[in-house]
Protein backbone atom coordinates (compact mmCIF):
# COMPACT_ATOMS: atom_id res chain seq x y z
CA UNK A 1 0.00 0.00 0.00
CA UNK A 2 1.46 3.29 -1.18
CA UNK A 3 1.24 6.78 1.30
CA UNK A 4 -1.49 8.33 -0.94
CA UNK A 5 -3.70 5.18 -0.93
CA UNK A 6 -2.85 5.49 3.33
CA UNK A 7 -3.65 9.21 3.40
CA UNK A 8 -6.94 8.25 1.88
CA UNK A 9 -8.04 5.90 4.43
CA UNK A 10 -6.87 7.68 7.03
CA UNK A 11 -8.69 10.82 5.92
CA UNK A 12 -12.35 8.89 5.31
CA UNK A 13 -12.12 7.65 9.01
CA UNK A 14 -11.27 11.45 10.11
CA UNK A 15 -13.73 12.88 8.07
CA UNK A 16 -16.22 10.32 9.06
CA UNK A 17 -15.35 10.88 12.90
CA UNK A 18 -15.87 14.81 12.58
CA UNK A 19 -18.36 14.90 9.89
CA UNK A 20 -20.37 11.98 9.99
CA UNK A 21 -20.72 12.06 6.05
CA UNK A 22 -17.49 11.37 3.62
CA UNK A 23 -18.11 13.15 0.01
CA UNK A 24 -16.12 13.71 -3.21
CA UNK A 25 -16.09 17.29 -2.50
CA UNK A 26 -15.15 17.11 0.96
CA UNK A 27 -12.21 14.69 0.58
CA UNK A 28 -10.93 16.84 -2.74
CA UNK A 29 -11.44 19.87 -0.11
CA UNK A 30 -9.12 18.02 2.64
CA UNK A 31 -6.20 16.13 0.56
CA UNK A 32 -6.27 19.43 -1.86
CA UNK A 33 -6.77 17.05 -5.32
CA UNK A 34 -9.31 16.76 -7.71
CA UNK A 35 -12.27 15.59 -7.78
CA UNK A 36 -11.71 13.28 -10.53
CA UNK A 37 -8.38 12.05 -8.51
CA UNK A 38 -10.64 11.05 -5.47
CA UNK A 39 -13.46 9.38 -7.70
CA UNK A 40 -10.50 7.95 -9.27
CA UNK A 41 -9.20 6.32 -5.77
CA UNK A 42 -12.01 5.48 -4.43
CA UNK A 43 -13.11 3.22 -6.96
CA UNK A 44 -9.88 1.64 -6.68
CA UNK A 45 -9.82 1.46 -2.61
CA UNK A 46 -13.76 -0.07 -3.51
CA UNK A 47 -12.36 -2.89 -5.79
CA UNK A 48 -10.10 -3.35 -2.71
CA UNK A 49 -12.64 -4.01 -0.25
CA UNK A 50 -11.23 -1.22 1.57
CA UNK A 51 -14.37 1.33 1.02
CA UNK A 52 -18.20 1.23 0.40
CA UNK A 53 -19.33 3.77 -1.66
CA UNK A 54 -22.77 4.26 -0.83
CA UNK A 55 -25.17 6.39 -3.29
CA UNK A 56 -26.53 9.64 -2.19
CA UNK A 57 -24.62 8.86 1.62
CA UNK A 58 -20.78 9.27 0.64
CA UNK A 59 -18.60 6.87 1.30
CA UNK A 60 -17.91 4.42 4.31
CA UNK A 61 -14.92 2.25 5.56
CA UNK A 62 -15.37 -1.56 5.31
CA UNK A 63 -14.12 -3.55 8.24
CA UNK A 64 -10.75 -3.68 6.40
CA UNK A 65 -10.36 -0.01 6.04
CA UNK A 66 -11.55 0.51 9.21
CA UNK A 67 -8.54 -1.63 10.91
CA UNK A 68 -6.24 0.08 7.77
CA UNK A 69 -6.97 3.44 9.55
CA UNK A 70 -6.89 2.98 13.06
CA UNK A 71 -3.55 1.17 12.37
CA UNK A 72 -1.68 3.92 10.67
CA UNK A 73 -3.74 6.86 13.16
CA UNK A 74 -1.41 4.18 15.96
CA UNK A 75 1.95 4.98 14.41
CA UNK A 76 0.97 8.91 13.67
CA UNK A 77 0.27 9.07 17.28
CA UNK A 78 2.62 6.95 19.18
CA UNK A 79 5.23 8.44 16.63
CA UNK A 80 4.18 12.13 17.76
CA UNK A 81 4.84 11.42 21.34
CA UNK A 82 8.06 9.81 20.65
CA UNK A 83 9.33 13.59 18.83
CA UNK A 84 8.02 15.44 21.31
CA UNK A 85 9.66 13.71 24.80
CA UNK A 86 12.62 12.36 23.23
CA UNK A 87 13.58 14.71 20.56
CA UNK A 88 12.33 17.92 22.27
CA UNK A 89 9.65 18.75 19.09
CA UNK A 90 7.62 21.24 20.19
CA UNK A 91 3.81 20.21 19.74
CA UNK A 92 3.07 22.37 17.12
CA UNK A 93 5.80 20.43 14.67
CA UNK A 94 5.44 17.19 15.75
CA UNK A 95 2.31 16.90 13.12
CA UNK A 96 3.99 17.03 9.89
CA UNK A 97 7.08 14.80 11.04
CA UNK A 98 4.63 11.96 11.93
CA UNK A 99 2.77 12.19 9.12
CA UNK A 100 6.38 11.18 7.00
CA UNK A 101 7.06 8.54 9.64
CA UNK A 102 3.53 6.92 9.71
CA UNK A 103 4.20 5.44 5.85
CA UNK A 104 7.78 4.38 6.55
CA UNK A 105 7.58 2.31 10.39
CA UNK A 106 6.38 -1.71 10.13
CA UNK A 107 4.26 -2.62 12.51
CA UNK A 108 7.13 -4.50 14.61
CA UNK A 109 8.58 -1.41 14.63
CA UNK A 110 5.72 0.49 15.83
CA UNK A 111 5.26 -2.36 19.11
CA UNK A 112 8.65 -1.92 20.26
CA UNK A 113 8.30 2.07 19.73
CA UNK A 114 4.98 1.59 22.00
CA UNK A 115 6.91 -0.57 24.15
CA UNK A 116 9.73 1.99 24.67
CA UNK A 117 7.42 4.90 25.57
CA UNK A 118 5.63 2.84 28.05
CA UNK A 119 2.32 2.18 26.55
CA UNK A 120 0.52 6.10 25.96
CA UNK A 121 -2.92 6.28 25.69
CA UNK A 122 -3.00 10.06 24.55
CA UNK A 123 -0.61 11.84 22.19
CA UNK A 124 0.66 15.00 22.54
CA UNK A 125 -2.41 16.80 21.47
CA UNK A 126 -4.85 14.79 23.58
CA UNK A 127 -6.10 12.23 21.19
CA UNK A 128 -6.21 8.82 21.94
CA UNK A 129 -3.99 6.23 20.66
CA UNK A 130 -5.08 3.02 19.11
CA UNK A 131 -3.85 -0.78 21.12
CA UNK A 132 -2.54 -3.43 18.44
CA UNK A 133 -5.48 -4.48 18.14
CA UNK A 134 -7.45 -0.79 17.52
CA UNK A 135 -9.27 -0.25 20.89
CA UNK A 136 -8.29 2.61 22.47
CA UNK A 137 -9.75 5.02 25.21
CA UNK A 138 -12.21 7.98 23.94
CA UNK A 139 -13.03 10.81 26.74
CA UNK A 140 -16.63 12.29 26.29
CA UNK A 141 -15.07 16.24 25.64
CA UNK A 142 -17.09 19.41 25.58
CA UNK A 143 -15.25 22.29 22.99
CA UNK A 144 -14.22 25.25 24.91
CA UNK A 145 -16.92 27.65 23.03
CA UNK A 146 -19.94 25.94 24.79
CA UNK A 147 -18.19 26.79 28.45
CA UNK A 148 -20.01 29.08 30.22
CA UNK A 149 -18.86 32.55 32.08
CA UNK A 150 -17.77 31.25 35.60
CA UNK A 151 -16.71 27.55 34.62
CA UNK A 152 -14.00 25.97 35.69
CA UNK A 153 -12.42 23.35 33.25
CA UNK A 154 -9.72 21.03 32.20
CA UNK A 155 -7.83 20.86 28.86
CA UNK A 156 -7.78 17.44 27.62
CA UNK A 157 -7.52 17.83 23.76
CA UNK A 158 -6.34 20.33 21.47
CA UNK A 159 -6.54 20.01 17.14
CA UNK A 160 -3.42 19.52 15.63
CA UNK A 161 -4.80 21.02 12.34
CA UNK A 162 -3.95 24.23 12.71
CA UNK A 163 -0.22 24.62 14.70
CA UNK A 164 -0.68 28.11 14.70
CA UNK A 165 -3.40 27.66 17.42
CA UNK A 166 -0.84 25.79 19.49
CA UNK A 167 1.77 28.72 19.29
CA UNK A 168 -0.44 30.94 20.86
CA UNK A 169 -1.19 28.30 23.53
CA UNK A 170 2.33 27.64 23.97
CA UNK A 171 3.27 31.26 23.88
CA UNK A 172 1.03 32.06 26.39
CA UNK A 173 1.86 28.93 28.67
CA UNK A 174 -1.33 27.01 28.54
CA UNK A 175 -0.93 23.23 28.17
CA UNK A 176 -2.97 19.98 28.25
CA UNK A 177 -4.56 19.20 31.21
CA UNK A 178 -4.33 23.00 32.73
CA UNK A 179 -7.33 24.32 34.33
CA UNK A 180 -8.66 27.09 33.10
CA UNK A 181 -11.57 29.54 34.31
CA UNK A 182 -13.89 31.14 31.88
CA UNK A 183 -13.46 35.10 32.82
CA UNK A 184 -15.29 36.94 30.36
CA UNK A 185 -17.54 35.65 26.93
CA UNK A 186 -17.78 38.69 24.35
CA UNK A 187 -21.18 39.00 22.97
CA UNK A 188 -19.37 40.45 19.91
CA UNK A 189 -17.67 37.90 18.62
CA UNK A 190 -17.77 34.77 20.96
CA UNK A 191 -14.26 35.53 21.89
CA UNK A 192 -13.46 33.88 25.80
CA UNK A 193 -10.66 35.55 28.40
CA UNK A 194 -9.59 32.75 30.50
CA UNK A 195 -7.58 32.56 33.54
CA UNK A 196 -5.09 29.56 34.31
CA UNK A 197 -2.32 29.32 36.86
CA UNK A 198 0.34 30.35 34.25
CA UNK A 199 -1.36 33.56 32.53
CA UNK A 200 -4.73 35.33 31.44
CA UNK A 201 -4.83 35.65 27.84
CA UNK A 202 -7.86 35.71 25.23
CA UNK A 203 -9.12 33.19 23.03
CA UNK A 204 -11.07 33.81 19.85
CA UNK A 205 -13.64 31.85 18.63
CA UNK A 206 -12.34 29.48 16.11
CA UNK A 207 -9.60 28.27 18.85
CA UNK A 208 -11.65 27.86 21.15
CA UNK A 209 -14.12 25.23 18.96
CA UNK A 210 -11.16 22.83 19.00
CA UNK A 211 -9.99 22.89 22.48
CA UNK A 212 -11.64 20.25 23.79
CA UNK A 213 -12.23 20.42 27.79
CA UNK A 214 -14.25 18.27 31.09
CA UNK A 215 -15.59 20.35 33.36
CA UNK A 216 -13.76 20.54 36.91
CA UNK A 217 -16.08 18.61 39.42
Amino acid sequence: MNISTEDYIKNIYSIDLAVGKVTTSILAEKLKVSSAAVSDMISKLSKSGYVKNIPYKGFELTKKGNSMALNIIRKHRLWEVFLLQYLNYPWEKVHSEAEKLEHSSSDELIEKLEQFLNFPKYDPHGDPIPDKNGKFRNLALIPLSDIKKGEIVQIKKVSDEDPGGLIYLTKHGIRLEDKIKIKERTEFDSSLEVESKHSKIFISEKLSKIIFVIKNT
